[in-house]
């Protein structure tokens, strides 16, 4: 039964059973992360994230029903953080020209991203091929992500700084690029600094737009 307007909402030990439920979920999402980039995804076991995130079998299933859907939470969570930086870091700079414009969505989407290192094996190997859903939801962020990319280029060319044409495919391979050097990046983190990984995103996205 819904809590009515007015009532006091319920609490545990003094503390809002919303506020535990919101803890519970922080906590198995941290465990995620730190298991499935150690351990590996397929080699964590329910238990193992259970006891990671101090709490019982009962407390995981009351957050999510399979260890998938924690993938997917985490795996759409780290999307939705970068995409909304980059977007509002792109909507507030009152410029056309198309290098600062990369220059920023790439500095704005890297810190995002690369801020934590687990982050990009998380996204970009232990996310890839589990399930036919995860599949479905790596889909819609290229898409998403391409078509951000694709809007940066159409502007570039209004602007005369790129040709007209159009880069609907150029946006998809720019994506499969920026992966490839996330994947590269943390296989190899003490080789690779975040700026050299920036600076080749950056050349390489200018060069797609602009040829």
């Amino acid at each position: 039964m819904a809590r009515a307007a007015g009532d006091p909402e319920r609490s545990y030990g003094g503390v809002p059973l919303t506020r535990r439920r919101a803890e519970r979920r922080d906590r198995l999402l941290a465990a995620g992360v730190e298991l499935f980039t150690s351990v590996g995804y397929q080699q964590t076991k329910i238990t193992e994230l259970c006891a990671a995130a101090g709490m019982s079998n009962r407390g995981f299933y009351q957050e999510f029903d399979t260890k998938e859907q924690l993938l997917l939470a985490l795996h759409s969570r780290t999307n939705q953080l970068a995409y909304d930086h980059v977007s509002q870091a792109l909507t507030a700079l009152d410029v056309v020209d198309v290098q600062a414009r990369v220059g920023l969505l790439v500095d704005v989407f890297m810190a995002a991203v690369m801020s934590d290192p687990r982050l990009p094996r998380l996204n970009y190997v232990e996310a890839v091929g589990v399930s036919p859903a995860l599949e479905r939801q790596h889909e819609e962020w290229v898409g998403r992500w391409s078509a951000l990319i694709e809007q940066e280029a159409d502007q570039a060319a209004a602007s005369g700084t790129a040709p007209r044409r159009d880069f609907h495919l150029t946006a998809i391979a720019l994506v499969g690029a920026i992966t490839g050097l996330l994947r590269e990046w943390q296989a190899h983190a003490a080789h690779y600094p975040p700026a050299e990984i920036a600076a080749e995103a950056k050349a390489v996205i200018l060069a797609a737009i602009t040829r």
